[in-house]
């Protein structure tokens, strides 16, 4: 089998045999054996009109899931059950055009995974009205902003992409609501993406699945996925352990001038150095833990190459307050801005010097990735 196509379904009578016949007529004229997979959850008559269907074309096959339910799930085992070498998902309402099929067939040969876009040139989400859209905009903000993988790519939230078999082969897929494609592409196996335009289509039968239940599943998705996902956990991580440092430096502060006879100074200094041995320690257990050195001795010379990395970023924070003094700001703000700045500053410096993967445990995901888009006028 070349290809399968997974489209999952709940109650969707009125769209199964018009979708079927769309991707029939589409292939007609492909020399490829192709397989159309319903992954069906619904409660409605559609079971029974699959039942027909794939008696009148052979490639129509399907699934009926009891006690289940839930797009993404439907589409991982849709994936389970695929064939074909190469996989495409889309959803049965009409609003994925099957006519771009063949264009996603041809360009799988030379990107591991593709993926029509709305928001590309040439591409419209027209098919959405505004709060449809405000709602996909934020989805995509949030995904794009939390994961690394997801940046340069326009539509990471969308359901209708393309893939090889071995983009998620031996990847364990366990996601939460409707949004699959970001699960595959924070946990899958490939190097190149492709996207194309197309046009999102208005629902023309049926209803929409979107509700306030799927926008909560959506958010316990994504930090499921980060705190899977090494790459964009470190940076929250990192965050995480720097705030509760403030605290542990004021409770150190606390304590030297209460039970120790040091100058205030004195105090602030060594109340400084203990709250970054506190962060050195838990940045190496817990934010690079993954690039963790088996030598002890080695990992004690990272925590002077730690230090200065903190010393600098004391000093732009410093530096910040002193700018915005100087052009008559506010020094809070000038601080705020300080302290984004070192710290993107420090977890940069962080992670590629003193947690460097050079000779060590390199992360699954640290590949190169190239994404490129196509656009209109210049389909082949």
């Amino acid at each position: 089998m070349e290809v399968s196509i997974v489209i999952p379904t709940y109650n969707e009578a009125d769209n199964v045999r018009l979708i079927a016949e769309r991707i029939s007529r589409v292939l007609s004229g492909e020399i490829i054996s192709y397989e159309i997979l319903f992954i069906d959850d619904s409660i409605d008559n559609t079971p029974a009109i699959l039942e027909k269907l794939s008696h009148r074309i052979p490639q129509v096959k399907y699934r009926h899931r009891e006690g289940e339910k839930g797009l993404a799930s439907a589409v991982v085992a849709g994936f389970s059950q695929a064939q074909g070498s190469c996989i495409i998902v889309m959803d049965a309402d009409l609003q994925h055009p099957p006519e771009l099929i063949p264009l996603i067939l041809k360009r799988l040969a030379t990107a591991d995974i593709v993926i029509p876009s709305r928001f590309i040139t040439g591409g419209s989400d027209g098919g959405l009205n505004g709060f449809r859209k405000l709602v996909s905009w934020t989805a995509r903000t949030i995904g794009r902003i939390s994961f690394t993988r997801l940046r340069d790519i326009s539509d990471c939230t969308g359901g209708y992409f393309g893939l090889n078999r071995s983009v998620i082969t031996a990847t364990k897929l366990n996601p939460i609501g409707w949004k699959i494609l970001m699960e595959v592409l924070i946990k899958g196996h490939y190097r190149t993406v492709h996207e194309i335009p197309y046009s999102f289509a208005a629902r023309d039968a049926g209803e929409s699945k979107m509700s306030l239940r799927e926008q909560w599943n959506y958010l316990r998705h994504v930090a499921r996925l980060v705190r899977s996902s090494p790459e964009d956990r470190r940076f929250y991580a990192f965050c995480l352990v720097g705030f509760l440092g403030v605290f542990v430096n004021l409770l150190a502060l606390s304590l030297l001038l209460s039970f120790f006879p040091l100058s205030q100074f004195a105090a602030s200094v060594a109340a400084s150095f203990i709250a970054m041995t506190h962060n050195f320690f838990w940045n190496d257990r817990v934010t690079w833990k993954e690039r963790q050195y088996p030598v002890l001795w080695h990992r004690v010379l990272q925590f002077p190459q730690f230090m200065l990395v903190c010393g600098l970023g004391i000093a732009i924070t410093a530096l910040f307050a002193r700018l915005f003094l100087s052009l008559g700001w506010n020094i809070y703000l000038g601080q705020l801005a300080g302290i984004s700045v070192s710290t993107s500053w420090g977890f940069i410096a962080n992670n590629r010097w003193t947690w460097s993967a050079s000779g060590r445990q390199i992360d699954s995901q640290n590949v190169k990735l190239v994404v490129t888009q196509e656009y209109a006028g210049k389909i082949s």
